[in-house]
């Protein structure tokens, strides 16, 4: 059975959803630079060890990513799971885990890479809106998308219910993305990643409506 490590910084509602898929995996721990994330609590409720890192602490990213690193390499993981992690990563940190790292970003990259991404499609009056999972890559928010999930936008949103009509598309789509490493379906060929079985464009992009 493949392992998984899990990093966090919040409350974990993702971490919640994946957890709640019972993936066929071993989540070796969860790890946060936040020591009040309430994600910790989530999985100290089903018994997963957990261990919080201050970023704080350390002088710089580097040193920090250091100890990440340090930390995660104990368990051998398969795959390396951002959960609503909100550090940028070095290129150390990022080329240690290549092709074992994936992320879950709230806007349907490449639009609106980075930070307050539901008031920025809001401003510039896009009509749909979501969520990726990709592969990370020292380009912020730029690695190959494995799946998306597309949300209207309806004409009385605000970053509010725009978010959470996302978040829902969130913990849909995230846990598939594991499943699907997990079980050696994706291969990333010119950037672009197929999902073997899946690959009819069904599977990977989700287009549902509003809720």
């Amino acid at each position: 059975m493949k392992s998984i490590v899990i990093l966090i910084s919040g409350r974990g509602s993702n971490l919640a959803a994946i957890l709640d898929a019972k993936l066929p995996a071993n989540i070796s721990t969860v790890i946060s630079n936040n020591p009040s994330a309430g994600g910790l609590a989530v999985a100290q409720h089903q018994g997963i060890p957990t261990l919080a890192i201050d970023h704080n602490t350390f002088p710089g990213r580097e040193q920090f990513d250091q100890a990440l690193i340090a930390a995660i390499d104990l368990h051998s993981p398969d795959l390396i799971v951002l959960a609503g992690f909100m550090r940028i990563l070095s290129d150390k940190f990022v080329n240690h885990y290549r092709g074992r790292l994936i992320n879950i970003h709230p806007s349907l990259l490449p639009a609106f890479a980075g930070l307050n991404t539901h008031e920025r499609a809001l401003n510039a009056g896009v009509k749909i809106h979501g969520c990726s999972v990709h592969f990370v890559t020292s380009t912020l928010d730029g690695g190959p998308i494995i799946v998306q999930a597309a949300v209207p936008v309806l004409p009385d949103d605000d970053e509010k219910t725009l978010a959470a009509r996302v978040l829902v598309q969130e913990h849909n789509i995230y846990a598939d993305a594991i499943r699907w490493f997990l079980e050696d379906k994706l291969s990333v060929v010119n950037n672009r990643v197929h999902v073997r079985g899946v690959d009819s464009g069904a599977g990977t992009l989700l287009n549902p409506l509003a809720s």
